[in-house]
């Protein structure tokens, strides 16, 4: 790999003011995935065995994707309000929700089909937004794989909008949820 991840970490954390850290160790039920951020213990999770027998673009993708949700946690205040309104609540594909609740994730699960928690998450507005910018710093890096990084991109963008409306209702059924859970 032409690109040192640990040294674009430690100058991309630097450069944003981030107290975070880098683990290749993944979180218990994100095996499968390329990498997470998890707020609660400051930590970016890289996914090294799966990563290691991807493209440069696609590892970069991810990791700038990750690092962009941690300046959405640390740095909430500097983004727009349907991300400072959505970054609390994680949906999975599967129903399985989350909420940052004091620091803490508290979890439910709501009922429907995979194809619509599909569309939910990748509507998520910090999700839609860790994607462009992924996006727009691997086209800064990368240019001579602009096609194929646009198509990794587009991959990620869903088929069909979900309103404001309909995410405040989702985050009432999570809240409610929730919130009788801990009565």
């Amino acid at each position: 790999m032409k690109f040192d991840v640990e040294k674009l970490f430690h100058s991309f954390i630097r450069e944003n003011n981030l107290d975070i850290q880098l683990s290749y160790i993944m979180p218990s039920g994100y095996e499968d995935a390329f990498g997470t951020f998890d707020i609660t213990v400051k930590t970016l999770f890289l996914n090294k065995e799966l990563l290691e027998k991807e493209s440069e673009f696609k590892v970069l993708f991810y990791f700038y994707h990750e690092l962009r949700h941690a300046l959405q946690y640390i740095h909430t205040q500097k983004f727009p309000k349907p991300i400072r309104e959505s970054i609390n609540y994680v949906i999975l594909y599967n129903g399985l929700c989350f909420k940052l609740v004091d620091g803490e994730w508290k979890t439910c699960r709501l009922v429907g089909n995979e194809e619509y928690f599909s569309l939910v998450y990748e509507n998520l507005p910090y999700e839609l937004d860790a994607n462009l910018y992924a996006r727009d710093m691997v086209k800064a890096l990368l240019p001579k794989y602009t096609s194929d990084i646009e198509s990794l991109y587009c991959s990620w963008l869903p088929q069909k909008s979900i309103s404001s409306e309909e995410f405040s209702s989702i985050f009432r059924q999570i809240d409610s949820s929730i919130n009788s859970d801990l009565s």
